[in-house]
């Protein structure tokens, strides 16, 4: 008989862990606060806030792992969203022996001037850095601890189906597609890791059925990287358009927006990503989990044509 399989939140990593989970045989839990999500066969949807740990642990009793594949969009509401969903979590699976399998980014690794690898220590200064990385340390705690099992996956910034106006490549699309040039944060020419969403979902599933894996921090197998201007003239070139200017935004106007407008601030924070080279290695991952990135050229396909706006042949 096949296990359940319960995911929390139902974005991009959401839905393609979903859909991996389903196609292999799995029963899927999907858990968002609406109870809205991919209409797909083998998931059932359920509306349970999951900063709520009893209602969680009730709609995920029986699952052999839970992830959680949350993130809260806005950046201004992390700091009063996150803390009381990762409670949530982790007494969720401490109370129903779920592993816990955590969908990451590098923030918490900070600014860093050499490539991002498993096992380096999490220097983030900013909030948000510093949030997740004291998320992971309470998982890791926890799970050293004996009190739960925990494993976490991080990847870079996302391309790939569904992504929209959440990536950095993929909100451009509206505007690219239209022959209309793009403007980026920070410096469009320096070296930057993208990671297809669908990898992500894999290392997640994969380090799920791995007990070997658990207690540690891995990297979704990802390309070389490309910069922000390499990144989408490949992207439209894959749905059939020329390339158009690239412009980036500095970070002091960035910040200077920030005064303004609390969202430019958060994001402004971050803006060492593109201000100099940002690049993770998933070498180990590759080798240790025996994945291996999808081909740029189908990355770049994916992107096109799994987004709204790339899907616009002009």
């Amino acid at each position: 008989m096949s296990e359940i399989m319960a995911i929390v939140g139902a974005g991009p990593v959401g839905t393609q862990t979903a859909r991996l989970l389903a196609d292999r045989g799995e029963r899927v839990v999907l858990v968002t606060r609406s109870g809205r999500g991919p209409d797909l066969a083998g998931v059932t949807r359920v509306a349970v806030d999951a900063a709520d740990p009893d209602a969680l642990a009730a709609a995920v009793t029986g699952a052999r792992a839970l992830f959680n594949c949350a993130n809260p969009t806005d950046y201004t509401v992390w700091d009063r969203v996150w803390p009381p969903l990762a409670d949530g979590l982790l007494q969720a699976a401490e109370r129903t022996g779920a592993t816990l399998v955590t969908a990451s980014c590098l923030y918490g690794y900070g600014p860093t001037g050499a490539p991002m690898v498993e096992g380096q220590p999490d220097l983030a200064t900013d909030h948000k850095g510093r949030l997740r990385a004291a998320m992971w340390a309470q998982a890791r705690s926890r799970h050293q601890a004996g009190r739960i099992t925990a494993v976490e996956v991080r990847a870079s910034d996302y391309v790939g189906v569904g992504v929209g106006a959440n990536g950095h490549v993929t909100r451009q699309l509206p505007t690219v597609v239209r022959g209309r040039g793009a403007w980026v944060i920070g410096r469009p020419d320096l070296p930057h890791t993208w990671t297809d969403v669908a990898d992500m979902a894999r290392a997640l599933v994969t380090v799920a059925d791995r007990p070997d894996t658990w207690g540690q921090i891995w990297h979704a197998p990802s390309n070389e990287p490309r910069t922000q201007r390499q990144a989408i003239t490949d992207v439209l070139a894959a749905a059939g358009h020329g390339p158009v200017p690239v412009r980036g935004i500095p970070a002091p106007a960035l910040r200077a927006v920030g005064l303004v407008n609390p969202l430019m601030r958060e994001v402004a924070e971050l803006s060492y990503m593109f201000s100099r080279p940002y690049v993770m290695s998933s070498a180990q991952s590759q080798e240790v989990l025996g994945l291996m990135p999808t081909p740029w050229d189908e990355v770049c396909r994916r992107t096109a044509t799994g987004n709204p706006a790339g899907a616009v042949r002009v």
